[in-house]
């Protein structure tokens, strides 16, 4: 039909790795995995399922273990009787799921190390309330609460390594569980690397929409079953094709008008895992997701009485407000006396840490990375540096590309990195600085530098981004830091006056 609205697919080019997605009224609601990042687990709003922008965060801080806050080599349990040190990268928020339940929003997660947590609101921007630990117990993943018309109420979960899946009956009020779980699938050659369940009912049967074949390959299964307890048959309902090798792993909503989708993330290194759309038909109560199980890459609009192409991710900021955006995020958790937006109103103040690497510095703030196409922009005021400190603009991840500025016998050079072997360039001569990272779509960053913000120059060659590392894609971000044995009493500081993202589909 002539004017008839399409989409095309991904509908989210950027790392909401393993969405879950609801519908309360005529808005929908998604979160995500967010790992090490802090904030933890952004809830996302959309009108129409296509265009989605970020309202807020479950978790203002990860608090389930002390090295989320990257301690240095000193003693900081409660009992003192031990040294606290290290990191946490590719731990934190695993696979969440969000539900709305007795009016109100539940976001259920697991945490590797910890255990199943689980929190409530009543508006989904928040506040959340402080987590609830529902299971005390390492190793487990990927949980997913479903309330039955009698009132009862279950948890399935995986376990870390993907596989089996375990029920839980739950108490009324999903705080805790109520046994010892019991394995309702495992069948390692039918449904190999089994995770990222997800529970649904219809027209009386139960259902778990669960990936199969790890990260980067194979099809979304769906399993079926008259008894919430089971025994399910299983089916394979979106298969790898159109170029995507992994499409599974997501959650299922239907439109008011009954239009069912399935939103999903397919792997693509860097960029790391991006959200796709499939449209869904029901065929004998078995659900068949893209064009007869094949991923679909344009489609028909979802009927959702809205189109908001207005409404998308929050990116560039000029440090003008007093709050950062909700784009940001920091490596772990931030610590708060070493930044600021009030010291210079009208930029970012960072304030430099010791550490030997840029991975094992804290405060290190960045934001998802956004294809195919991005260009990141960002004017420093490197004046207050001290000797040893590093300052720039990084595409972050387990191997961090940057350029920037070190410092070093009072001498302040432009200087580009890679993998942690610095490259020094010109001497700096006045006290701002602009950098500017272009990624393109082959998944290489080109950086340059300029002294006036008009007239920019190549430093470095281009380089390939870190590939998906720690669960996640490489990020885009500010640091500064001192290169120095953790602990050490540093000084100096960077501010940064914006920080402009440009996005090209």
């Amino acid at each position: 039909m002539a004017g008839e609205r399409t989409y095309q697919n991904p509908v989210l080019y950027a790392d909401y790795s393993d969405p879950d997605v609801i519908r309360v009224g005529k808005s929908y609601y998604m979160v995500a995995s967010t790992f090490h990042w802090s904030p933890g687990i952004p809830v996302l709003k959309s009108d129409d399922l296509v265009h989605w922008k970020i309202i807020g965060h479950v978790l203002p801080k990860l608090p389930f273990a002390p090295e989320y806050d990257m301690p240095g080599p000193y003693e900081l349990d409660d009992t003192k009787s031990k040294p606290v040190t290290g990191t946490k990268y590719a731990s934190g928020v695993w696979a969440p799921s969000i539900r709305h339940h007795d009016g109100r929003f539940w976001v259920y997660w697991a945490t590797p190390d910890e255990g199943v947590y689980m929190s409530t609101a009543t508006d989904p921007a928040g506040p959340w309330a402080a987590p609830v630990h529902v299971i005390a117990e390492a190793k487990l993943e990927d949980p997913c609460p479903f309330w039955d018309e009698d009132g009862q109420a279950w948890l399935v979960h995986g376990k870390v390594g993907a596989g089996p899946l375990v029920l839980h009956k739950m108490s009324w009020d999903g705080t805790r569980v109520l046994d010892e779980g019991k394995v309702i699938a495992e069948d390692k050659v039918r449904l190999p690397i089994l995770e990222g369940p997800k529970f649904y009912k219809r027209n009386g049967w139960y259902y778990i929409f669960a990936p199969i074949g790890g990260v980067g390959t194979g099809p979304q299964a769906v399993g079926r079953a008259r008894s919430v307890e089971g025994p399910y048959e299983w089916k394979d309902v979106l298969v790898p094709g159109n170029g995507l090798k992994g499409p599974h792993q997501g959650g299922y909503v239907e439109t008011p008008s009954g239009e069912g989708w399935f939103l999903h993330f397919n792997s693509t290194e860097a960029f790391g895992r991006i959200v796709h759309m499939q449209p869904v038909k029901w065929v004998d109560d078995w659900p068949i997701m893209g064009d007869n199980t094949q991923p679909v890459l344009t489609h028909k609009a979802p009927d959702t009485g809205a189109w908001k192409p207005k409404d998308q991710l929050q990116d560039s900021d000029e440090f003008s407000g007093k709050m950062l955006g909700l784009q940001w995020a920091w490596n772990h958790n931030p610590d708060n006396s070493r930044w600021s937006l009030s010291a210079r109103p009208g930029w970012m103040r960072l304030k430099a840490g010791a550490a030997e690497h840029l991975t094992t510095s804290r405060n290190t703030l960045t934001q998802i990375l956004q294809g195919p196409r991005m260009q990141a922009h960002t004017r420093l005021d490197v004046s207050g540096l001290v000797d040893g400190q590093r300052a720039g603009l990084t595409l972050f991840g387990v191997r961090p590309v940057w350029i920037g500025v070190v410092k070093d016998g009072g001498v302040t050079r432009v200087t580009f990195a890679s993998a942690g072997v610095e490259m020094p360039g010109p001497e700096v001569m006045g006290k701002t600085l602009d950098l500017q990272a272009e990624v393109t779509s082959d998944q290489m960053v080109r950086f340059s530098y300029s002294a006036d913000g008009k007239t920019f120059a190549a430093l470095g060659e281009p380089v390939l981004l870190s590939k998906f590392s720690w669960w996640k894609g490489s990020r885009p971000g500010l640091f500064t830091y001192v290169k120095a044995a953790p602990g050490t009493q540093v000084s100096g500081h960077v501010d940064a006056d914006f920080f402009r993202v440009k996005v090209t589909r």
